[in-house]
C-alpha cells in the first residue's frame, strides 16, 4: 500500500551546524568511463568530487574538467551533489547536448538512486510530495515551503532493513530540485547517512560519506531516439 506523505517530520535529533568544506575529491580513478559513442560520454563520479568547478580556484578538479582532460569536447548536461556518487551524462556535440538536456526539462529522464537512511522507515513503499525552496540564510540547504517551495515529488521503496536500525531505500525523483532526495528523506524523519548538511549528529557520523548513490540513468538517444539504460552499481 502507498503511503503519501507532504509535510514535514521533525528529526528526531536538532541538526547541528554544517563542518567546513574541505575540498579533497578522491585522486583514483580519475575518470571512471560507462559508455562513450559519437554523441555521449557516461562516467561515475565518486562522492565528493564536483560536478562542475567551484569559484575558489582549489575548487577547479571537477568531473566536467577531468572528462573533458580526455574529452575535450565533452559538456556537462545534468550534475549531481558534490557528495553524491553515481551515473552522469555529458554530450559531445551541441546536438546531443540539446536534445537530452531537453529531455531532463521535460521530466523524461529514468532516474534511481540507492540510499542508506537512519532509523526503521515505516511501511515498504509510498510517495513524497512536498516543495522545496532555498533556506537562502542557511544556503546552500533547501526546506519544505507549501507556500514559496517550487514542487517536488519523490517516489520511495524499502529494499532492506539493517539489524543496526538503518533503511536501505530505492529512490525514485519525479522532478529534479536541489538536494530534494536528502530534504525529503529528512522530510519523512529519515535522514540519509552521512549528510553533512542535514542529518543529526547521530546519522551523520554512521557513515564516512553520503550514503546516496545515483545508481541508473535512462533516457533517449540523440541519434535515433533508441531507449538507453546505464548503471552504476551502488558501492556501498
Amino acid at each position: 500500500m502507498t503511503e503519501t506523505r507532504s509535510h514535514i517530520t521533525p528529526p528526531t535529533l536538532p541538526i547541528p551546524p554544517m563542518r567546513p568544506l574541505v575540498y579533497a575529491p578522491p585522486l583514483t580513478p580519475h575518470l571512471r568511463v560507462l559508455h562513450e559513442d559519437a554523441d555521449l560520454l557516461l562516467v561515475s563520479k565518486p562522492s565528493g568530487l564536483l560536478s562542475v568547478p567551484g569559484k575558489h580556484a582549489d575548487h577547479a578538479d571537477c568531473l566536467e574538467a577531468r572528462a573533458q582532460s580526455l574529452f575535450p569536447e565533452a559538456r556537462i548536461v545534468h550534475r549531481l551533489d558534490m557528495d553524491t556518487s553515481g551515473v552522469m551524462v555529458l554530450a559531445r556535440t551541441s546536438a546531443a547536448h540539446r536534445h537530452v538536456g531537453l529531455q531532463f526539462e521535460k521530466r523524461r529522464v529514468s532516474k534511481r538512486y540507492i540510499a542508506r537512511v537512519w532509523g526503521d522507515v515505516t511501511g515498504e513503499t509510498g510517495e513524497i510530495n512536498a516543495p522545496i525552496v532555498c533556506d537562502w540564510p542557511n544556503r546552500p540547504r533547501q526546506m519544505i515551503d507549501h507556500d514559496r517551495g517550487r514542487g517536488a515529488i519523490t517516489s520511495w521503496r524499502v529494499i532492506a532493513r539493517e539489524e543496526v536500525g538503518h533503511t536501505r531505500v530505492e529512490l525514485l525523483p519525479k522532478t529534479g530540485r536541489s538536494h530534494q532526495l536528502r530534504v525529503h528523506m529528512l522530510c519523512l524523519g529519515h535522514p540519509i547517512l552521512g549528510d553533512n548538511i542535514y542529518a543529526h549528529q547521530d546519522a551523520r557520523d554512521n557513515a564516512d560519506r553520503l550514503q546516496l548513490h545515483a545508481e541508473l540513468l535512462g533516457f533517449r538517444h540523440p541519434t535515433g531516439g533508441r531507449e538507453m539504460t546505464f548503471e552504476d552499481p551502488c558501492p556501498f
